[in-house]
């Protein structure tokens, strides 16, 4: 991604366009270039912010689902944004729901895509074979439908990560964080609208997970992406942009 990253205070973003704000949310090896071809499109029509999530970065204590959710907070009020579109990916999507929970009247609606929240398959028991990088390699193919959309450069990003030993520790506590925080009793105090954007082939938050959320946020509409897995922005950019487009069309103004 070529975009520049700016800087206010402590915290590190990119912003691209004018008009309502539009605020991606990554998950937990997520990167700025998994958003590249969403920012393409709708800062043609939108404000597109995406903060640097600090997922390495935070104290034992606030590296979880909440200590992020919080980070998003101070990130939207230093921005003095409101009315924002919120769009998360995996575990951005549960930072997302959390953000909205408790500050719903900031948020004009939520956007979520294989959003942990209810329900994930992780990486498994056998997860930090630090050092493995065919093992890595399968893993991280394993997000996607098509195993080829797993390029070298992103199964090289996992594999740094994993082979930091701080950054293995943080992934991990996140995850089990994720786990542990599930939002199944609070759901139904979400009255924004909400667009569920889903692969029909996720393997890491099956379609399951997506007919919960929908049967459990009120105010909420699921659209299914065939041949796709959990990364649909990523996968199918094209068909994601366009079933937001129309969600976003109907909420504008």
């Amino acid at each position: 991604m070529q975009y520049e990253i700016k800087h206010l205070g402590k915290f590190k973003f990119v912003e691209e366009g004018e008009g309502e704000p539009l605020v991606l949310l990554h998950g937990l090896f997520g990167a700025l270039s998994n958003f590249t071809p969403l920012v393409d499109h709708f800062k043609a029509t939108h404000r597109v912010i995406i903060p640097m999530l600090p997922l390495y970065d935070l104290s034992v204590l606030d590296t979880s689902v909440n200590g992020l959710a919080k980070y998003v907070q101070k990130f939207i009020e230093a921005m003095d944004l409101n009315h924002v579109h919120l769009l998360g990916n995996s575990l951005g999507g549960h930072i997302g729901l959390v953000y909205t929970l408790k500050e719903q009247h900031k948020v004009k609606s939520i956007i979520l895509t294989g959003s942990s929240g209810l329900y994930e398959n992780g990486m498994g028991e056998t997860y930090p074979k630090r050092g493995d990088y065919e093992f890595i390699k399968k893993k991280t193919e394993l997000t996607f439908y098509d195993p080829k959309t797993a390029n070298k450069e992103l199964v090289d990003e996992v594999y740094s990560i994993v082979n930091n030993r701080l950054k293995a520790i943080k992934v991990i506590a996140l995850a089990k964080s994720a786990i542990r925080h599930n939002l199944g009793d609070e759901l139904k105090q979400i009255k924004v609208p909400t667009c569920l954007i889903w692969g029909k082939n996720d393997t890491v938050t099956p379609p399951m997970v997506a007919e919960e959320f929908k049967s459990l946020i009120p105010n909420s509409e699921l659209h299914w992406i065939d041949k796709c897995g959990h990364a649909a922005m990523m996968e199918v950019p094209d068909e994601f942009n366009k079933i937001l487009d129309q969600f976003l069309d109907k909420h504008k103004g």
